[in-house]
């Protein structure tokens, strides 16, 4: 009999906590079967993640430990149950950089403290991409962002947004160019670790202190990548000049 996520959680809460939660609630999905819960008793919180992907737990939770033992911003692995599908980590709030940043927009547009916050953000990007502890094995489901990564990533633009979008494109010159953008992205060196989703959803603001999360589909890779993923973010919408100046900061 398959045990309810619900159940499994609360089970390794009991394990860690010794008793069982006061409250649970689940949180929203967000753009993966992983369901998040926050638990708690005795007026402290954690956050149970439940997820079917073994291979994905794992290297999560081996990523983690390794951020930890170099001190880097990243939640903290309280538990894990043996059968490897639920784990209990840190609840670092439900403010995202992408909340804050919305919010601040809203009443005041683009602030200077937005702009500071950034500079903070893509400080701590280095000791992540140099992170010497990372076991690359255990990266789920390549171990580079290769050929292979650049091809699925291609085909999820040409099939989610332009022919979604019923955009007309000559389909062979397209593939051509596709190849001469490969080619060019494969002559930058890899040896870093790729964060791979390093966006403003995936950043945490805590007691005015940044996290990070959401890093289990982390490879080798380029430098360029997460610098592009974060300045681009198409929901963050940095403007232009702001963008140039983040830009600036980071190659100073």
């Amino acid at each position: 009999m398959i045990e309810h996520p619900h159940d499994l959680v609360k089970q390794l809460f009991f394990e860690w906590k010794g008793c069982q939660p006061q409250k649970l609630d689940a949180l929203p999905l967000s753009g993966s079967d992983r369901r998040y819960f926050r638990l708690s008793a005795d007026n402290e919180s954690v956050i149970a993640v439940f997820n079917s992907d073994i291979k994905e737990n794992k290297a999560f939770l081996a990523f983690s430990k390794s951020f930890a033992d170099v001190n880097l911003s990243v939640p903290k692995i309280l538990a894990q149950s043996k059968n490897e599908l639920v784990y209990l980590q840190e609840d670092l709030g439900d403010i995202t950089l992408f909340a804050h940043l919305s919010e601040v927009r809203k009443k005041n547009g683009w602030t200077n403290s937005l702009t500071e916050l950034y500079k903070k953000v893509l400080s701590s990007l280095p000791a992540f991409q140099l992170c010497k502890g990372v076991d690359y094995n255990l990266c789920y489901p390549r171990s580079a962002f290769d050929l292979q990564s650049m091809k699925w990533d291609l085909s999820y633009f040409k099939y989610y947004f332009l022919k979604l979008a019923k955009i007309p494109f000559d389909e062979q010159l397209l593939e051509n160019d596709f190849d001469t953008f490969t080619n060019f992205l494969l002559e930058a060196k890899s040896d870093f670790f790729l964060y791979r989703d390093f966006q403003s959803r995936n950043i945490m603001l805590k007691n005015n202190e940044i996290f990070f999360i959401d890093y289990q589909g982390g490879r080798k890779g380029a430098l360029q990548y997460d610098l592009a993923s974060l300045l681009w973010d198409a929901k963050a919408n940095i403007p232009n000049d702001v963008r140039q100046e983040l830009l600036k900061h980071c190659l100073s």
